[in-house]
């Protein structure tokens, strides 16, 4: 067997262009771990993040200089060719699916991953390129909508970026929550959101959501485009804003009204939850799908050595949905 693989290597922090498909040894799995010969992989908003270094205090979790873990990208889906001595979970053969975390290395032909990581068996009418998605939008919503925001049946939820990886996830969760949902979005995805379940659709185009009359138990501004200080006013007494995309502002409107209001702004890392509360969640995913109440979104595809035109499509701000890296098409 080979003892090298291709992968993405990130040379230093900056633009897409710092992406570049060599040759590099292939993991070696410890006892614990299970190698997996990855089909698909994702590039996300978050991907893009890591590999400027921006924010900077992001830096003390992934390196300050330079990426601590070269090979780029959290979401895989494959198949396993090796196990470890001492793994008992998972068997040669079996297709898998989930996220490496703060560990990364998925864009690439294979990944090591423990056998107690973030790693599912995949469902058998699961495709590779569905199941490599979840590990973002699809668990970064529901952590935010059930667990952070504590989601209730009869709510008015209003997501903002309603048609992106985050967003088409959210808008099928709110409505499986039993909440009464608002996309928001541009025109050229109002028919989009509407399929995915949407009871209302704001053209941010056309209105700016934060100026309406109907007020929200929830808004959800999954891209950070908004904040709270604009959002409060559509908000009722006891409504929440939240958002994945950390800024200073948002950390300091957290600690205002924590205090000071009945409304509140409210920020969660969801890749920083414990390996077990991930699987969870994804646990969780995999039910809504098997009952056809969750479908993955997906905009564009590309092969493992165009990752960085795939960052610079994400980084437009203009996909539907997930973009997903082929690394495999033969077994795709």
């Amino acid at each position: 067997m080979k003892k090298t693989m291709k992968a993405i290597v990130a040379t230093a922090y900056g633009g897409p262009e710092v992406l570049k498909l060599q040759n590099v040894p292939k993991p070696q799995i410890k006892t614990n771990e299970v190698l997996v010969k990855v089909v698909a992989t994702t590039s996300t908003a978050a991907d893009g993040m890591m590999r400027t270094g921006k924010p900077y205090f992001g830096r003390l979790m992934t390196g300050l200089f330079k990426p601590k873990h070269a090979i780029p990208g959290t979401g895989f889906a494959g198949y396993i060719v090796e196990t470890g001595l001492e793994v008992k979970k998972f068997n040669l053969g079996t297709r898998v699916f989930g996220e490496t975390t703060l560990g990364m290395s998925a864009n690439a032909e294979f990944v090591a991953v423990p056998e107690d990581g973030v790693i599912l068996p995949m469902l058998d009418n699961m495709t590779y390129t569905e199941a490599a998605t979840y590990g973002d939008g699809h668990v970064t919503s529901l952590n935010f909508l059930k667990e952070i925001a504590e989601i209730k049946t009869g709510q008015k939820v209003l997501i903002n970026g309603a048609s992106g990886s985050l967003g088409t996830a959210a808008v099928q969760l709110a409505r499986n929550f039993g909440a009464e949902v608002t996309g928001v979005c541009s025109s050229r995805n109002v028919g989009l959101v509407k399929s995915l379940g949407a009871d209302h659709v704001i053209d941010y185009t056309r209105e700016d959501f934060t100026t309406g009359n109907i007020k929200y138990d929830l808004v959800f501004d999954t891209v950070g485009k908004s904040s709270y200080s604009k959002s409060k006013n559509i908000l009722t007494e006891s409504g929440k804003y939240v958002s994945p995309v950390l800024k200073f502002s948002l950390l300091m409107q957290m600690f205002w009204t924590s205090v000071f209001s009945t409304k509140k702004a409210m920020f969660g890392a969801t890749g920083l939850l414990s390996e077990s509360e991930l699987r969870n969640l994804i646990s969780q995913l995999t039910t809504f799908f098997s009952e056809g109440q969750l479908k993955t979104v997906i905009d564009r595809q590309y092969p493992l050595d165009k990752v960085s035109e795939a960052h610079r499509y994400v980084a437009s701000g203009h996909k539907k949905g997930n973009v997903v890296i082929i690394v495999d098409p033969k077994n795709t």
